[in-house]
């Protein structure tokens, strides 16, 4: 059996007494970094006097080279305890994981998912962004216009929306965000569950002005809800099939998304 087991994504009280029984009597772990489950073991083990079955084996689980392990499995494999755990966090929520269920659905093996801490539904709920519909889109692409394009479905979809963002990013991303949309609030949450979490609520601009430069630590971002972009029987694709000057068609579509016109045109020129 197959099990997905959530870890802390900073503090180790957050752990469920579940996730330390299935850890405790794995006998196969399946880790995204094995020396993170190592370390997170042994504190178990001095904390709480867990005691763990002899002879665990780990066995590296990550974004490279899950394809290849899922190629070799074989259903017996399961025959045994199996654990899943990513190093921080619910496993297949912006860490891998989801290929694995997909697997032990297509073979009919057996598997469970337990519940546990992560990021973007803490971070969802500190917002306090009263439209509870919610999107989240992970991390944006680093550049280019698949970036633009995935900024403006962040800002245009009609949900309270949830980023992931890097300590190197999140000047332009909050760049971009006052650019596109100074009034939009958003709220920030910094080094969630850990010694020196943060929160931060307010424009892209004032959150700017209170950060001065200082974006070290792991970042959860949430814009509240926008205009949803309007329905429409012509899309995009169909836009730019016509024969038509950049600069017209990023018009066209800017009536149909609700984006920026600029930013629209400077995208369709990079495409």
């Amino acid at each position: 059996m197959l099990s997905l087991v959530p870890t802390p994504i900073g503090n180790i009280g957050d752990i469920s007494l579940r996730s330390i029984e299935l850890l405790s009597d794995a006998d196969i772990l399946l880790c995204e970094d094995t020396r993170v489950t190592k370390k997170l073991i042994n504190i178990l083990k001095v904390r709480y006097n867990t005691i763990f079955k002899e002879d665990q084996e780990f066995i590296s689980l990550h974004s490279h080279n899950e394809k290849y392990f899922i190629e070799k499995l074989s259903p017996d494999f399961f025959d045994l305890n199996v654990v899943y755990a990513s190093d921080a966090g619910m496993p297949g929520v912006s860490d891998p994981g989801q290929a694995l269920v997909a697997y032990c659905l297509r073979e009919n093996v057996e598997f469970d998912v337990l519940p546990g801490a992560n990021a973007v539904l803490t971070a969802f709920v500190a917002a306090g962004f009263e439209e509870t519909k919610m999107l989240f889109l992970g991390f944006l692409d680093h550049k280019g216009a698949s970036r633009a394009a995935g900024l403006q479905k962040a800002l245009h979809n009609g949900f309270t929306t949830v980023l992931y963002e890097s300590p190197h990013r999140l000047e332009k991303l909050l760049l971009e965000l006052n650019e596109e949309e100074p009034d939009r609030k958003i709220f920030l949450a910094k080094e969630l569950t850990k010694k020196y979490q943060k929160y931060l609520k307010g424009t892209a601009s004032d959150v700017l002005t209170i950060l001065d430069g200082n974006y070290r630590g792991e970042w959860v971002l949430v814009i509240s809800a926008g205009q949803a972009q309007a329905d429409s029987a012509i899309s995009e694709k169909d836009i730019l099939a016509l024969d038509l000057p950049k600069k017209v068609q990023a018009k066209l579509i800017c009536k149909i998304t609700g984006e920026n016109s600029k930013s629209c045109y400077k995208r369709l020129l990079e495409l």
